[in-house]
């Protein structure tokens, strides 16, 4: 795995140096750009506006430059960001621990590992890994990574320490007025909870992504003209009781 992070998890005088490599992956899909008129392929070309020319620029020409309020690009170098005097460039301090279950889960961002970088990281590595395991404590730091600065958490994952980026508390949105005030009784709400204990435990390892299936059933079908039937939508009970007795005993059911 590429390592995308090359630095040192420091916590009290404790200096960790570690790499990150990326902790997931997304399989992408498979679509392309098209003209909706007669399906002709749409290419983008890297061109610049400066010469007007219409050759495509090579990718090692590319720069990337930040936009001012006016519209004038001021260019930046790789060699300069990697010279910005920000601290977390190459340290993530942590700044305290938490309890895990202080971190709200739409905070979290992409996760990485974090690997220990050389043998003299290895007890420092383990030392962690284990007192976070075992008091249930996250440690929280701030860290440079892929042309930001984010917070992010340190928590351990079947003995590796899992960094996680984390959203800054302004790029969480309040729900306002989404949640709505209908009345419940206390039946309802019993057998709501009692329909939840009927279906917990999920085999996540069992779970698959469905839609590429779907997708080649549409492609296949598209290929020789017919078409692939509709699912019926699942519609709102009209009775909620009843609705829920229901759902207890086909879960049930489907236990025996």
């Amino acid at each position: 795995m590429r390592t995308v992070w090359r630095g040192a998890v420091t916590f009290g005088m404790v200096v960790l140096p570690v790499r990150l490599v990326s902790a997931t992956e997304t399989h992408r899909g498979r679509f392309r750009e098209v003209h909706s008129r007669d399906g002709g392929r749409i290419r983008h070309k890297r061109i610049c506006e400066v010469e007007g020319s219409q050759e495509e620029i090579p990718y090692g020409d590319v720069g990337r430059a930040v936009e001012l309020p006016d519209g004038r690009l001021v260019p930046v170098t790789d060699e300069e960001l990697e010279h910005l005097p920000l601290p977390t460039r190459h340290v993530a301090e942590v700044l305290g621990f938490v309890p895990g279950s202080d971190i709200d889960p739409i905070s979290y961002g992409h996760a990485y590992y974090a690997a220990p970088d050389g043998p003299a990281a290895d007890r420092p590595y383990v030392l962690l890994t284990e007192a976070l395991a075992g008091t249930g404590y996250v440690g929280i730091c701030k860290i440079a990574l892929r042309q930001r600065e984010r917070l992010a958490v340190l928590r351990p994952r079947r003995g590796v320490i899992v960094l996680q980026t984390l959203l800054w508390a302004d790029e969480v949105r309040e729900p306002g007025n989404l949640a709505p005030s209908a009345p419940i009784t206390d039946r309802e709400l019993q057998l709501a909870e009692m329909l939840l204990s009927e279906l917990t435990g999920i085999e996540m390892q069992q779970l698959t992504d469905e839609y590429g299936h779907a997708l080649d059933q549409l492609v296949a079908a598209k290929t020789v003209g017919s078409e692939v039937p509709e699912l019926p939508t699942p519609q709102p009970a009209v009775d909620l009781m009843v609705a829920l007795e229901q759902s207890i005993q086909a879960a049930r059911r489907s236990r025996e």
